[in-house]
């Protein structure tokens, strides 16, 4: 599977963005769909997963109630929606696919086979 993001760019804080991942090649519906962000001079978080056939959802604490993931099956597409941005957010948001979701790891990045290039958010204060 090859994942292509986009949708990053510079907002204010206290706005909203959406993230787009596209995905080209066979996702089956016990795969799972990640978002993970880099932040300057930090490693790589987990913000938030779905899985692709039920849609269950994982948030990171820090994102939570504020973004939204989201899936379109027809296309093959991971959103994810991003309000009331802080600074904090600034990062470069990678999406990612996971084989075989039944277990507690969707957080663990070293489960994720196949990765977007990423798209940077920046968030001004």
């Amino acid at each position: 599977v090859q994942l292509q993001a986009s949708g990053g760019g510079l907002v204010q804080a206290g706005g909203s963005l959406r993230l787009s991942c596209a995905a080209s090649g066979r996702i089956f519906s016990s795969d799972v769909m990640g978002w993970f962000r880099q932040a300057p001079g930090k490693d790589r978080e987990f913000v938030s997963a779905i899985s692709w056939g039920y849609g269950s959802t994982l948030y990171a604490d820090s994102v939570k109630g504020r973004f939204t993931i989201s899936k379109d099956n027809a296309k093959s597409t991971v959103y994810l929606q991003m309000n009331s941005l802080k600074s904090e957010d600034t990062a470069v948001f990678y999406c990612a696919v996971r084989p075989s979701g039944y277990d507690a790891r969707w957080s663990s990045e070293t489960e994720y086979n196949s990765w977007g290039q990423g798209t940077q958010l920046t968030v001004s204060s």
